[in-house]
């Protein structure tokens, strides 16, 4: 397996140049025009590995650390994406393809959910979920709904006219320490000047879906993001720009503020400019006020979920770090990803990425195979890590035992 390339970035907080951050717009000049790509030479490879089917062996095979064990929660959830925990233990995996919701419960304890129904539908394209008592909180491609988990279940909009999906169409949200929602919105593009000043970007709304607002912008596909338990710090895993090359840009770590701006589309890394940039755009002024991440990871390993561990199975020592689902790459050679990571964090700041979940990706008789793209994270009531697989609609279950 190819070893993952770790880059660290200081943390850098300017008081003087928050009120700036908003103005993004005037980070790309009008040279480049709304909409079209602005990298002029394409580096890397387009590549994937050859799919195989997780039979039981090759799931016995995966490799975590000392006292975990992984087994099969749930199968036959064909394009599985993002999972979430209701307050009596069922799980919630949203199916894009399908347009609907699958509600799982293990109710009689022995890690596998012998109980399955249909708890949304009717909604092309849905793929963040959120718990809110009892009622699901639910967002599809241009519009967010909420659906109640007792009685009427006919889906209720709190907003709509979201940005076309475009390139990156997979919405998330999740509810903040503060009461908020908070939703995701990708870019349209690779790299290239949004139409719309909420792509790109994290919103906030009230719970209802009113007073939506801009959160933070210059984030290419921020779909991972959560609070730590203890400093209720935000932050998120972003995607960095395709086509700089097999070993950039770096995946990110951001530290998620209020006002911010994170360098996309025109900066990378520690605030670099991307090369080949055309004539009139200033990414040294932008790069003078956008927040730069914390750390980096593995280019183009395509982080999905990111989920705190605050559960009491796992060993007190994972209690505050985060996990992270990297899906795996597409363009890259030798293929990154495929496995789900920890990021250690230590009073509050996250030090290092390390090794969790291994072995989708394998070398086999010269060639690169995988049998799990790791998509939605989740942490169960009994404390277990929950991870989806979408191309394969298998959801696993990692426990601690002492």
């Amino acid at each position: 397996m190819a070893r993952r390339r770790r880059a660290r970035y200081p943390v850098r907080m300017r008081a003087a140049r928050v009120a700036a951050l908003l103005a993004v717009a005037a980070a790309v000049a009008p040279a480049a025009r709304a909409g079209e790509e602005m990298l002029t030479v394409r580096r890397g490879h387009a590549f994937t590995p050859a799919r195989r089917t997780p039979t039981d062996a090759l799931v016995a095979s995966l490799a975590l650390p000392p006292g975990f064990r992984i087994a099969r929660f749930a199968d036959g959830l064909r394009g599985v994406r993002m999972l979430a925990v209701g307050d009596d233990g069922t799980v919630y995996a949203t199916r894009p393809a399908a347009g609907d919701v699958v509600a799982l419960a293990d109710r009689d304890g022995d890690g596998r959910a012998e109980e399955r129904r249909t708890a949304a539908a009717d909604l092309p394209g849905v793929h963040g979920v959120a718990v809110h008592g009892r009622t699901l909180l639910l967002a599809t491609v241009r519009e967010v709904y909420a659906v109640a988990l007792d009685g009427d279940r006919t889906p209720r909009r709190l907003f709509a006219g979201l940005p076309p999906g475009g390139n990156h169409p997979n919405r998330t949200l999740a509810l903040g320490p503060d009461g908020r929602l908070y939703v995701s919105v990708g870019s349209t593009c690779n790299c290239c000047v949004e139409d719309s000043r909420e792509s790109a970007t994290i919103l906030r709304a009230a719970p209802d879906g009113s007073a939506r607002r801009v959160f933070a912008r210059g984030l290419r596909n921020t779909i991972g993001f959560g609070w730590h338990p203890k400093t209720h710090a935000m932050w998120g895993m972003d995607h960095g720009t395709d086509w700089l090359g097999d070993d950039a840009p770096p995946e990110e770590l951001n530290r998620l503020e209020a006002g911010h701006d994170y360098g996309w589309p025109d900066l990378w890394g520690a605030n670099q400019p991307v090369p080949g940039l055309p004539a009139g755009v200033d990414a040294a002024a932008h790069a003078a006020r956008a927040t730069p991440p914390v750390l980096g990871y593995t280019a183009h390993a395509a982080p999905i979920a990111m989920v705190f561990y605050d559960g009491a199975q796992f060993p007190p020592e994972y209690r505050g770090d985060a996990f992270v689902a990297m899906h795996g790459s597409w363009n890259r050679e030798p293929p990154a990803g495929y496995e789900v990571v920890r990021i250690r964090f230590r009073d509050g700041a996250p030090e290092r990425f390390e090794p969790f979940l291994r072995g989708f990706l394998r070398r086999e008789d010269g060639r690169w195979t995988t049998f799990g793209r790791p998509c939605g994270l989740a942490v169960a009531r009994d404390g277990a890590l929950l991870v989806g697989d979408d191309a394969n609609g298998v959801v696993y279950r990692v426990a601690y035992e002492k």
